[in-house]
C-alpha cells in the first residue's frame, strides 16, 4: 500500500521527530521554570508576589500564539515559520538566563512563550500532514510523551539543575536539544512558497479579539486566587475585558460573511470533535491540577523540597516510557474510545485514592496512585489525539490542532486556578469545623494541653506559663495541619470528579469510520 508506514520518506520521519522534540522542550520548559521560581525570584530581586508573573507572562504568550499558529504557518510556510520560531525560542531562552531584573525577565518570558507556544500545535500538525493515516497512531503516541512525560520529569530536572548549577542553567537546558531540532527541521521539512496575501487579508478582528480575550483570561486564572478574585478591581476589569473580547471573537469567527476565520470553530459541529475536546479540557484540568497539587501538598504537609517532590512526580512519567510504545498496536486492535475511557477511569481512580490524606500519607504512600495515574495517562493521550484528528479535512487540520491544544492548555490553567482557590476555601471550612472541637473549654483539649505542657517542661522549659503557651501554639499548628490534610484530600476528589466527567464524555463519541479507522479489524 502506498500509505504503509514503511513507505514514509526518511525526511518526513526526521521532520516529525524534530517537531515532537520541540513540543517536548516547550512543555518541559514550563515545569522546569516553575520548580525553580523561588531561586529565580531571589536572583533577579523579584518580590514574593511578583514571582508568579515569571510563569504567567510565558503562559499568556503561549495561549495567544497557539490559535494563531495554523494561520501563520500557511502564510509563511510550515518550514519557515517553525524554524524561525525555534531559533527565537532558543534565543529568548538564553536571554532569560542572562536576565538581571524582574521587568526584563517578564518581557523575555512572554516572548519565549510566544515563540515556544508555536512548537506544540505544529508538532501535532507535522504528525498529521507528514505521516500517512495508518502510521499516525505511532506519531500520536510520540506526541503523547511530550504532553505527559515532560510535566512529570520537569520538577526533577528543574530541581536538580538549580541545586547543582544554579537557576540560570535551566534556561540553557534547551540549547542542545534545540540544535538537534533545528537540524532535523532544516533537513526534513520541504521548502514552500510564502502566501503573504493571506497575511494582509487575514481575520484581523479575530486575531485581536482572540489575543485580548485569551491573554486577559490567562492572567485572571493565574493571578486571581492571589488577588482575591473579584475582590480585586484589577481582576474584575480583566474578566470583563476578556468576556467582551471572547464574545466578539466568537461572533467574528461564526459570522456568515467571514470566509476565512482565524480558526474554524464550526469543527465543534462535528460530534466527535466536540466531545473529545470536552474530555481534553477536563484532561488538562486534572493533569495540570495534579502536577501543581502533588508537590505543593508534599511541601506544605511533609516538608518536601522541590527536588524530593520531583522524585515523587517522576513515577508518573517513567512507566509511560514503557506503555506508550505499545499504544499504536493497541489502537489498531481495540476501539480507541474504549482505550480512552479506560485511561480516564484509571486517572479518576488514582485521584480518588488520594482523598483521605493524613500524617502518614507522604511520598511513598503516593506511589501506587501515581503508577495508576501513569498507566491512565499512557492510555489517554494517544487515543484522544487520534479521535480528535480523525476525519478532519486536510484544510482544517491546522485549526483542529490549534483548538485541541489550546483547550487542553486552557483546561490546565482553569484546573490550577480552581485547585488553588478550592484548597484555600476548604482549609478555612475544615478549620471552622475543627475549632469548636478543640475549644479551650473542652476537657479533652485541656488534657492535651496539659500533656504537651508537661512534655515541654520535661525537655528544658522551666517556665510553666511559657510551656503552656508553647503547647497551645503546637495544638493550633496541629489543627492547621489537619485542616490542610482534609483540604488537599478534597482537591484530589475534585480532580477525580473532573476525570469522571471526562469518562462519561467518551460514551457520546461515535465509532471511527473509514479504511484507516483503528479498532475495526
Amino acid at each position: 500500500m502506498s500509505d504503509a508506514p514503511d513507505k514514509i520518506p526518511l525526511k518526513n520521519r526526521i521532520a516529525v521527530f524534530g517537531g515532537l522534540l520541540g513540543a517536548f522542550m516547550a512543555v518541559l520548559n514550563i515545569q522546569v521554570v516553575n520548580t525553580s521560581l523561588p531561586d529565580i525570584q531571589g536572583g533577579i530581586g523579584a518580590g514574593l508576589d511578583d514571582g508568579g508573573w515569571i510563569s504567567t507572562s510565558y503562559l499568556v504568550g503561549e495561549i495567544i500564539v497557539i490559535p494563531l499558529s495554523a494561520w501563520l504557518s500557511t502564510v509563511f510556510s510550515l518550514r519557515r515559520y517553525l524554524i524561525v520560531n525555534t531559533v527565537l525560542f532558543l534565543m529568548f531562552s538564553v536571554a532569560c538566563g542572562f536576565a538581571t531584573n524582574f521587568p526584563e525577565m517578564v518581557v523575555l518570558r512572554a516572548l519565549q512563550g510566544f515563540s515556544g507556544g508555536v512548537l506544540i500545535p505544529l508538532a501535532l500538525l507535522c504528525v498529521i500532514i507528514l505521516l500517512p493515516e495508518r502510521a499516525r497512531p505511532v506519531g500520536f503516541s510520540a506526541f503523547a510523551l511530550t504532553a505527559t512525560f515532560a510535566p512529570a520529569i520537569g520538577p526533577t530536572i528543574g530541581g536538580a539543575i538549580t541545586d547543582i548549577y544554579g537557576w540560570r542553567y535551566i534556561f540553557f537546558l534547551n540549547l542542545v536539544p534545540g540544535a538537534v531540532m533545528l537540524a532535523a527541521l532544516v533537513y526534513g521539512l520541504a521548502p514552500a512558497k510564502m502566501q503573504l496575501a493571506k497575511f494582509w487579508t487575514g481575520d484581523w478582528v479575530g486575531v485581536f479579539t482572540m489575543a485580548i480575550g485569551l491573554g486577559t483570561l490567562q492572567v485572571v486564572l493565574e493571578e486571581g486566587n492571589k488577588d482575591d478574585w473579584f475582590g480585586s478591581p484589577f481582576i474584575l476589569h480583566l474578566t470583563i475585558i476578556s468576556a467582551v473580547a471572547m464574545a466578539l471573537f466568537f461572533f467574528q469567527a461564526l459570522r456568515p460573511g467571514n470566509k476565512a476565520p482565524l480558526v474554524n470553530l464550526r469543527l465543534f459541529g462535528r460530534r466527535n470533535f466536540a466531545f473529545v475536546n470536552i474530555g481534553g479540557f477536563l484532561l488538562g484540568f486534572t493533569l495540570y491540577g495534579a502536577v501543581y497539587l502533588i508537590p505543593i501538598y508534599l511541601a506544605v504537609a511533609h516538608g518536601y523540597s522541590a527536588r524530593q517532590a520531583g522524585m515523587v512526580m517522576l513515577w508518573i512519567g517513567l512507566p509511560q516510557l514503557v506503555i506508550i510504545p505499545f499504544m499504536p498496536l493497541l489502537m489498531r486492535k481495540f476501539d480507541p474510545r474504549r482505550l480512552l475511557a479506560f485511561g480516564f477511569a484509571l486517572f479518576a481512580i488514582s485521584s480518588f485514592m488520594n482523598m483521605n490524606l493524613g500524617p502518614d500519607d507522604s511520598g511513598p504512600q503516593m506511589l501506587i496512585p501515581n503508577l495508576i495515574r501513569a498507566v491512565g495517562q499512557a492510555f489517554v493521550f494517544p487515543s484522544i489525539t487520534l479521535i480528535a484528528t480523525a476525519g478532519i479535512p486536510p484544510a482544517d487540520s491546522g485549526s483542529a490542532s490549534a483548538l485541541f491544544n489550546m483547550l487542553r492548555n486552557l483546561g490546565g490553567a482553569v484546573g490550577i486556578a480552581m485547585v488553588q482557590t478550592y484548597v484555600t476555601n476548604r482549609e478555612k471550612f475544615h478549620s471552622a469545623m475543627i475549632d469548636p472541637a478543640v475549644s479551650l473549654l473542652n476537657p479533652a483539649t485541656q488534657s492535651r494541653i496539659e500533656a504537651l505542657t508537661a512534655y515541654f517542661q520535661a525537655h528544658g522549659m522551666t517556665d510553666a506559663a511559657g510551656a503552656r503557651a508553647q503547647a497551645i501554639q503546637m495544638l493550633g499548628r496541629l489543627v492547621q495541619l489537619q485542616s490542610n490534610y482534609f483540604a488537599y484530600g478534597d482537591a484530589f476528589a475534585m480532580l477525580g470528579t473532573a476525570m469522571a466527567g471526562a469518562f462519561l464524555s467518551t460514551f457520546f463519541i461515535r465509532k471511527l469510520k473509514g479504511p484507516g479507522a483503528p479498532g475495526g479489524h
